[in-house]
């Protein structure tokens, strides 16, 4: 078909600071995970969905299914939703203590 462009799983993107294998960047609305390193002003390419263990707020208690905001000062997941971007839905449960929970991105 004419107008299919690619299949939205990945993206391209051009961060303004370095980024490591695995880190959670928030463009826009959009919250994607790095392929691989990508150094400041250079395109790399992000993954749009899928499950992974990223940061959170340590002290949240979040349940499985629960909304999950990315915090993009504190470069984090929480269950807050004031100004931050809704980003997906915690795939498993994280109590108070853990700094990581598994989410589906972009869900």
């Amino acid at each position: 078909m004419k107008n299919y462009i690619q299949d939205g799983k990945t993206i391209s993107f051009t961060p303004t600071a370095d980024v490591v294998s695995g880190q959670a960047v928030l463009l826009g609305a959009l919250l994607v995970v790095s392929i691989g390193a990508i150094a400041a002003n250079t395109a790399g390419e992000g993954v749009t969905e899928g499950v992974f263990e990223l940061p959170k707020k340590s002290t949240d208690v979040v349940t499985q299914g629960a909304d999950l905001y990315w915090d993009d000062t504190a470069k984090n997941l929480t269950i807050t939703a004031s100004t931050n971007k809704l980003v997906g839905k915690a795939w498993a449960a994280a109590g108070n203590g853990t700094d990581t929970v598994s989410v589906k991105i972009n869900a």
